[in-house]
């Protein structure tokens, strides 16, 4: 605010006025009237200096009443978006304490580009944090923050290539900060696998050369999709450590074995980051002999050095003399824990060291390589899983019923979980529907046999040490890395894959893994308070209008915004901001 000096009939005239931009116009709006200069002279000496501080002393004053005038009947424009995010100022803080704008301002001093790689690559981030969907539409709806992005849709597809090149080197990046920030255990690594579906009707091919060898696989190949989908997949490792937050990420073909992914990722971490150590927790899908044989050795009591693992294992599809000893009640405890809802539950567990004998292949690809190693066995029964394996099977059992009864009505697909159960069933290799004449029954057998083990499940590991209660309760964190990949794929959206060249496969999965990191992030600096939904809507939410002089009005508070105020330094409680304000929440650096 200052004071002008008009004219008015002839006669100097003050008053105090507010000069603000608007559609990047500076204009002018009269605050107060204060009356003409010869007027005010019989009142002060000096009426000029007297306002000019008077105005000063407003302008400095927090508590000085700002008032906007409104014309109630304005009306929008033919193409009118005065809407905006601010909400986005969370994972940009986050994004800034992870050093990311730096990394990046590092990489474009060496680069040729007349594009920035900070602004498309966090417009990226915010984009999937917060509003998810294609790299298109993330470019056509850029405006909805406060940022300028100034570059086109055909610069975002350029820098794809770049962020691939750059992919290991940021995960490295971002290990060296997290651990920082928030701190990490080296020496636990939980993994799992997962894949994304591609809306196209083809795979990719494989490249081979002169001599006949492949040089390189096709990544988006039709492959066991976690969806029941047939189109082409790709599919995604994750290692994560024990706070939940990404440690790593690869992508490989559709058509391989998930179970071979693990090897490659290790060896990378294990070098890229300096890990001397690494105990791999993952599912039992994992739990393969040349997996188990890498990781910890022989494992005798003399050896040291090696990895470790902790992993689930199939009592259906164990050995005869394991499901002996889980049926044999002899040395099984009794143990009650308070499950997530408050709850006291018992089971009941025991263990042993066993000498497994494995086979390995050899270089001719047999197995034919016998391998005696030890490891520590873990079997619990808990009633509260009986339950819950015999609902799941009394569910399929019913649709294997239907199954039998109108066996027209399914598919290969369609029958999932279902044809198990049921004998002599057969698909059609051309349509994947059931031929006629099959003489169907119920597979009584092999639920008799089933029913047998419910409620048991088993872990085994590496760490011979470890007490039942320190393997449970490590392989029970196995369940924030599934939340991660429902958080991907739900939250973030990051299938269907709308990419097609390989670069920018990865680039998309490291955008994808980037916003993860910073939502396991913020969710530790809220001490977990409030589940990502909620951190989600809420940001998405925290949005405001424009109303007039670059003033903007805001709707909504909660207590996630409430929380992030505390532990940002915000002050989110005003209901109208001016765009300087906005701009100064915008340079947050802690």
């Amino acid at each position: 605010m200052y004071l002008k000096i008009s004219m008015s009939n002839g006669k100097p005239y003050l008053s105090f006025v507010q000069g603000y931009r608007q559609n990047g116009k500076v204009k002018q709006k009269t605050v107060e009237k204060l009356g003409y200069l010869e007027d005010l002279e019989k009142k002060y000496s000096d009426p000029i200096a007297h306002f000019k501080q008077v105005a000063k002393e407003r302008s400095k004053s927090e508590t000085c009443q700002k008032t906007l005038e409104l014309n109630l009947s304005a009306k929008l424009p033919d193409q009118a978006a005065l809407r905006k995010n601010l909400g986005y100022v969370v994972p940009k803080s986050v994004y800034s304490l992870l050093g990311l704008r730096e990394y990046f301002q590092k990489k474009q001093r060496f680069l040729n580009v007349d594009y920035n790689l900070n602004s498309i690559f966090s417009l990226l981030i915010f984009n999937r944090f917060l509003f998810p969907s294609s790299k298109k539409n993330a470019f056509e709806t850029k405006n909805f923050f406060f940022e300028s992005f100034d570059f086109s849709l055909a610069d975002i597809y350029r820098a794809l290539d770049y962020f691939a090149a750059y992919s290991n080197e940021i995960q490295r990046h971002l290990h060296s900060r997290v651990c920082d920030l928030i701190g990490r255990n080296n020496q636990l690594g939980y993994y799992d696998v997962t894949n994304y579906y591609f809306e196209i009707p083809y795979e990719d091919e494989d490249e081979y050369d002169e001599d006949g060898n492949m040089i390189k696989k096709g990544q988006k190949k039709r492959g066991p999709s976690k969806e029941h989908r047939k189109d082409p997949i790709i599919q995604m490792g994750l290692l994560m450590d024990s706070n939940g937050i990404p440690i790593a990420f690869n992508t490989f073909s559709g058509g391989e074995s998930e179970k071979l992914s693990l090897l490659p990722t290790i060896r990378r971490v294990k070098k890229d980051f300096a890990l001397e150590r690494i105990i791999v927790v993952a599912d039992r899908g994992l739990n393969t002999s040349d997996n188990t044989a890498f990781l910890s050795g022989k494992n005798h009591d003399d050896m040291a050095g090696n990895d470790g693992y902790v992993y689930g294992q199939s009592v259906l599809g164990a050995d005869k003399q394991f499901k002996e000893w889980v049926l044999n009640q002899e040395d099984y405890l009794i143990d009650t824990e308070e499950d997530k809802d408050g709850n006291t539950v018992s089971f009941k567990h025991k263990s042993r060291i066993y000498a497994k004998k494995i086979q390995l292949k050899g270089t001719d690809g047999k197995r034919d390589r016998t391998m005696e190693i030890y490891q520590k066995q873990m079997v619990y029964y808990s009633e509260k899983y009986a339950l819950k394996q015999k609902k799941d099977r009394d569910k399929a059992i019913a649709k294997a019923k239907e199954l039998i009864a109108n066996p027209g009505k399914y598919t290969r697909a369609t029958s999932i979980g279902a044809a198990g159960y049921v004998n002599n069933i057969k698909f059609s290799k051309e349509t994947g529907e059931i031929p006629d004449g099959l003489i169907l029954s119920l597979n009584e057998a092999k639920i008799k046999e089933e029913e047998k083990y419910d409620g048991y499940y088993s872990i085994v590991t590496s760490e011979k040490h470890l007490s039942d209660t320190e393997i449970r309760d490590i392989y029970k964190g196995l369940w924030e890395i599934e939340e991660s990949f429902k958080i991907i794929k739900s939250e973030f959206k990051a299938r269907p894959v709308y990419v097609k060249k390989d670069e920018h496969v990865e680039a998309h999965f490291l955008v994808c893994f980037v916003a993860l990191v910073i939502m396991r992030v913020l969710e530790q600096m809220l001490e977990k308070k409030h589940t990502v939904k909620q951190i989600r809507n809420s940001l998405i939410s925290y949005s405001c209008s424009y109303l007039e002089q670059n003033y903007y009005l805001f709707d909504y508070r909660d207590d996630v915004i409430k929380s992030i105020e505390s532990v940002f330094g915000f002050d989110l409680s005003k209901k109208i901001m001016s765009q300087a304000e906005i701009k100064k929440i915008l340079q947050y650096k802690k």
